[in-house]
């Protein structure tokens, strides 16, 4: 005999993976954002490239977002269907 309270299926439901599919895309941008300031020439060094606002301040700002909504992804609850 079974118990009709067992549940068999996912710990997350279809919403929470296209939550963490947006919360992946995100920290992904971040990273992009941080990329780049390299220079052909190694005896030259650009300081304002490599240390402007969006590599120093936005980046790590948006990929601390996306790894805040990919927790909110994890915790959310997802919606039960009924069967």
């Amino acid at each position: 005999m079974t118990d009709n309270n067992e549940n068999t299926g996912f710990a997350l439901g279809k919403q929470n993976f296209y939550l963490l599919a947006i919360g992946f895309v995100i920290i992904i941008i971040g990273f992009l954002l941080m990329s780049g300031g390299a220079t052909n020439d190694p005896n030259v060094f650009n300081g304002d490239e490599i240390f402007s606002s969006r590599r120093i301040t936005i980046a790590p700002i948006v990929i601390l977002f996306g790894f805040i909504f990919e927790i909110y992804a994890i915790m959310k609850k997802p919606k039960e269907t009924e069967k």
